[in-house]
């Protein structure tokens, strides 16, 4: 996973990872966003209707392992699962593929619960960030009168989960699967079998701090962690280089297969894995092309940045 050779987008992502770290604090060894968060494993089986989209190994295979991270936004490794900042959850779902030259190979997804991205490039996500950390307090409100797509992302309704195993999952970029030369530009959803269940603020408030990670080694004990990734697919004329834009719900779903969660990782090694572990936004993998979405490469080197800094902590 190199960084990028586009100098203004790597000083974009060094300046977003900057401006994280000062608004959650200091804390060396944890993400900048999303810091709170806990790994599993578990296994992948794809649907035949996957195989016929693409040619990737892990839609192809008749499983495969997978390492999940779920998590709580911001860069506070603390903070309480009762916060309404902790909105939205977020999951990563690595799939370990095979291996024929004794590296590890990977492809990543990264989805969070709300189907909206605030900004459309990183650019104005660093422009947001710097805003709300100025200390002027007209500095955020003329930010959002020029980009209605921030306010959006704020005003979406943010309920805390049940449960990890509970809560919905949304890719907000598009990417493009290849099968025998043709290809369909789709997004990413990552739905409970459990049904989407959510809390009230006051039911939320009565829950301990860490209710969501203390409640999932229990059901993954139970056997009671599944859930079916699918794909919105886009449609001609459908916009798939802006993540703030949504397309139809009317849109077909289609199922790419089972989520399994089998098992939690220990404490430790969870910790001393998630350290190391860098998720990349961007597919690299046969079969899976990126869009011309800005905020990919953005957001790929912003992990890159963030994860080395964590590995040297």
């Amino acid at each position: 996973m190199p960084f990028s050779d586009n100098a203004k987008i790597l000083e974009t992502s060094k300046g977003l990872v900057d401006a994280l770290r000062a608004g959650a604090g200091k804390h060396p060894g944890f993400r900048p966003a999303h810091a709170k968060g806990h790994l599993l494993t578990g296994t992948f089986a794809p649907s035949p209707s996957a195989s016929a989209l693409t040619s990737a190994p892990h839609f192809n295979a008749p499983s495969t392992p997978i390492t999940v991270r779920f998590s709580s936004s911001t860069g506070i490794p603390s903070i309480s699962d009762t916060d309404p900042n902790a909105n939205p959850r977020g999951i990563a779902i690595r799939f370990n593929l095979p291996s024929t030259d004794g590296k590890r190979h990977h492809t990543d997804i990264i989805a969070h619960s709300t189907k909206y991205f605030p900004t459309r490039t990183g650019a104005e996500f660093l422009e947001f960030l710097t805003a709300a950390g100025s200390g002027n307090p007209e500095a955020v409100p003329e930010f959002l009168g020029r980009h209605p797509e921030t306010v959006r992302f704020l005003q979406d309704p943010k309920p805390s989960p049940v449960s990890f195993a509970t809560e919905t999952f949304f890719g907000v970029n598009a990417f493009k699967f290849v099968k025998d030369g043709k290809t369909t530009f789709l997004r990413y959803r990552v739905v409970p079998v459990a049904g989407l269940q959510t809390l009230s603020a006051e039911e939320t408030a009565a829950q301990s701090p860490n209710y969501l990670f203390d409640e999932l080694p229990k059901r993954v004990e139970a056997g009671q962690v599944e859930f079916k990734l699918v794909a919105q697919i886009a449609e001609e004329g459908d916009v798939t280089d802006n993540a703030t834009v949504l397309w139809p719900e009317e849109r077909k779903i289609v199922e790419l297969g089972t989520v399994t969660i089998e098992k939690v990782v220990p404490d430790e090694e969870s910790l001393k894995e998630q350290k190391h572990a860098i998720f990349d936004p961007i597919p690299r993998v046969e079969g899976i092309e990126e869009s011309d979405d800005p905020l990919l490469e953005v957001r790929a080197n912003v992990y890159l940045v963030s994860g080395r800094q964590r590995r040297g902590a």
